[in-house]
């Protein structure tokens, strides 16, 4: 999402920005309507589901594609990702994956369409199925505004105020108003409320884990740490567990 800024700053030196921005999702909608009209969507789904011995399904993988899942995102140019839209139904039949795996997406969504997903990732979870959620947490945003900060917070608001462009100097006040409303940020949750969702949707067993640490082997390392500067996603993130009992 980050590289987004450093496009539109290109763009935007020519005049271009405006048009290029409202170009690209046509482009990638056109991408997928032609996988879709030829079947490629389809058969992508049934050969993963015949080859895997457990079914892993990430959502939202961007460019982080990982081997072993069948790794799905919104109008998805590279030829390996399925389309699946996380605000919608599924395209997949009830109890058909063991794991799922979803990082900084669910925050893209309104807060009722998150619900949606969660719900979704419920249905089409296995019996004893478990689902991974990786968000931004409100309750680090809110840190960044207190007199006192770590190094970390620290670095982290100097290089967010950095890209939000801002004449201000570097000020979590700034951080916060850019974070919220920047790379298509719908609905930052906090702990609680991110719990409360899963827990509405249909899931127990609701535990908040490291970034890429687990109980679950599956899900040892999955977090892209290398995208953002060294700590940072750490510092932004928040993660759940949860089962489908």
């Amino acid at each position: 999402m980050r590289t987004k800024n450093k496009i539109r700053a290109g763009l935007s030196a020519c005049g271009l920005e405006r048009a290029a921005l409202a170009v690209l999702p046509a482009v990638k909608r056109g991408v997928w309507c032609m996988r879709a009209a030829c079947g490629a969507e389809r058969r992508m789904t049934r050969r993963y589901l015949a080859a895997a011995p457990s079914p892993r399904l990430h959502l939202g993988c961007g460019q982080h594609m990982l081997p072993g899942w069948l790794n799905a995102d919104l109008y998805p140019l590279d030829g390996g990702v399925l389309h699946v839209d996380a605000a919608r139904r599924f395209p997949f039949r009830p109890a058909t994956f063991d794991r799922i795996y979803s990082e900084h997406l669910i925050e893209h969504l309104t807060y009722t369409q998150g619900r949606m997903m969660l719900e979704e990732c419920f249905r089409v979870l296995k019996p004893g199925g478990r689902i991974r959620i990786s968000t931004p947490d409100l309750r680090f945003l809110t840190d960044l505004l207190l007199h006192e900060r770590t190094d970390l917070q620290e670095r982290y608001v100097a290089w967010m105020s950095r890209l939000a462009e801002s004449d201000a100097a570097p000020n979590g006040v700034v951080v916060l108003n850019h974070f919220v409303r920047s790379w298509g940020h719908r609905f930052i949750y906090d702990g609680a409320m991110l719990s409360e969702a899963l827990s509405l949707a249909g899931f127990s067993e609701i535990v908040r884990c490291e970034v890429g640490r687990s109980a679950d082997t599956v899900f040892q390392g999955l977090e892209n740490e290398a995208r953002m500067p060294e700590g940072f996603l750490r510092l932004e993130s928040m993660v759940f567990e949860a089962q489908r009992a």
